[in-house]
């Protein structure tokens, strides 16, 4: 039996995604899970094996053999990759560079689903990530696709990774997302894409607090 609802909440890099999810999953009392910090932790050992990203089966049998844990935390969400903490590693630009590819993998995409449907089946989750509405919870109560233009998403960026004390710039930051927005929406294997049946959320001039409360406030409309 379910305990809650799923609540899916997708859009493009930079968009707000992971802190207006860890929000809603607070104020809702409902259990925060942070997709894209899967493909991240797998990518980053992905980064010292030094594998070849080319070669699908290679990356595959990574993913398969790899234990993820994801625990919450006051500060967010903590990633354990086979018993270690890689945290503070998978936020790191090297890791953003790689990642798309690692996640536009079929293989490698069809671990990490399995895992995701496993851990969010029972309801009462805030799930977030690319394709959450479309592929992973396609019957989600919940569904939400949550944008920002580019030049907004890129001094979020920016802002985090100074916090985190990672030395960048805008430019580089805003070519990233360039990048990263244009492999996500045209790979073939699960592009970012907004669910038919999403609320379409705009979050330029919002906080990460009145995107939240919107969201909750529908999601207890629905019953949670």
């Amino acid at each position: 039996m379910k305990k809650g609802l799923i609540i899916a909440i997708d859009g493009p890099a930079g968009a707000g995604k992971s802190t207006v999810a860890k929000l809603v999953a607070k104020m809702l009392g409902y259990l925060y899970l942070d997709t894209g910090a899967m493909y991240r932790a797998l990518t980053w050992k992905a980064m010292q094996h030094q594998l070849d990203w080319q070669n699908e089966e290679q990356l595959a049998a990574l993913a398969k053999k790899t234990e993820l844990k994801l625990e919450n935390s006051a500060e967010g969400t903590n990633v354990w990759v086979d018993g270690q903490d890689v945290t503070s590693f998978i936020r790191s630009p090297e890791v953003n560079r790689r990642v798309s590819a690692l996640a536009k993998s079929p293989p490698v995409r069809e671990v990490l689903v399995a895992l995701q449907r496993r851990l969010g089946e029972e309801g009462a989750v805030v799930m977030e990530g690319r394709d959450i509405g479309s592929i992973v919870f396609p019957k989600a109560e919940v569904k939400v696709f949550l944008n920002a233009s580019p030049a907004e998403r890129a001094r979020r960026r920016l802002k985090d990774l100074e916090a985190q004390g990672v030395k960048t710039s805008l430019e580089e930051l805003s070519e990233e997302i360039r990048q990263r927005d244009w492999t996500d929406s045209t790979r073939s294997v699960s592009p970012l894409k907004k669910a038919n049946d999403a609320i379409d959320l705009d979050s330029d001039g919002l906080s990460a607090e009145q995107i939240a409360e919107k969201i909750a406030a529908i999601s207890r409309e629905r019953g949670a």
